[in-house]
């Protein structure tokens, strides 16, 4: 078991949740007072996306993102930053001409996929590490291994941290790669994705089995979606991970009942406790995780 737990918050994500809750943020001003309503709940890390204020929909404009961050930096709460960099991604093909892309496809180059990880230097930054059916549409996630391995580059050399998402095996065995070539830093930080279509099903067997391939030393973390977040979130926990909850991947606190993310990370936080660990503190998770101000 995990006595010490680095707990990251997902503030908001990209899905289209906003019409489901009213408590999913979606102006740079609501999501920096989420990320900050979190952290004053005791979260140690805030997962942060944009969003189109107008239209809800995610974004991935840098000037939002910096707005948010800033915002979250100029408050009085200490929290480490962790922003998305899953934009550009996206690629939906055209009914009448499967080779083509179709309305909706967001193709974009690493550079690209970067720029406002670049122009907030976050401590972390999120990796998806490889291609993936998202939904039973035509659409697919799409991180091809030339991309990543130049996006990893790109954030070692500024000093922000991958978190490095895997959706299924296939993506650890791409990520232990990266780690073997040297692009990413010790000790690796895995974030093992549970739920999402199609990728690994939300199970204490399934999570079990990725744990096992992660590489000696790495720092890991899991997370599931819906009514399946605070199961996976205390099984990570007693199989020696991290965590993460939020509005990103689940709405409710109980059934029928909303959340808002204070109030996960409240939950987690008692169910953590009550399992005889704690929450650690922002700079705890530094020193942890190896991230840019840790105390040496």
């Amino acid at each position: 078991m995990n006595h010490d737990v680095v707990l990251t918050c997902a503030v908001t994500g990209a899905g289209d949740t906003t019409g489901r809750s009213p408590h999913v943020p979606v102006t740079p001003k609501e999501i920096a007072a989420a990320a900050i309503e979190a952290a004053k709940a005791g979260a140690s890390i805030v997962h942060l996306h944009a969003r189109d204020p107008e239209t809800g929909q995610g974004s991935r404009d840098p000037k939002l993102f910096k707005e948010i961050v800033d915002r979250v930096r100029d408050s009085d709460t200490d929290v480490v930053i962790n922003l998305t960099a899953g934009m550009g991604g996206d690629w939906i093909s055209d009914p009448a001409d499967p080779a083509m892309p179709g309305p909706g496809t967001d193709m974009i180059g690493p550079e690209e996929r970067l720029a406002h990880v670049r122009e907030c230097l976050p401590e972390i930054c999120s990796l998806d590490c490889g291609t993936l059916n998202f939904s039973d549409t035509d659409m697919i996630y799409i991180s091809t291994p030339p991309a990543l391995r130049r996006m990893a580059g790109l954030v070692q050399e500024w000093g922000v941290k991958p978190e490095l998402e895997v959706f299924d095996l296939g993506h650890i065995r791409f990520a232990k790669a990266m780690v073997a070539e040297g692009l990413i830093n010790d000790p690796p930080m895995f974030q093992l994705c549970l739920g999402i279509p199609w990728g690994a099903d939300q199970t204490v067997e399934t999570m079990a089995a990725m744990k096992a391939q992660l590489p000696p030393g790495a720092s890991w973390a899991s997370f599931g979606i819906s009514q399946g977040q605070m199961p996976m979130m205390a099984a990570a926990v007693a199989l020696g991970g991290n965590v993460r909850v939020g509005l990103e991947d689940n709405i409710y606190l109980d059934r029928g009942v909303l959340a808002t993310n204070g109030q996960l990370v409240t939950r987690a936080r008692e169910i953590i406790e009550r399992m005889g660990g704690r929450i650690v503190t922002p700079q705890e998770a530094r020193n942890k995780l190896k991230l840019r101000g840790a105390d040496d």
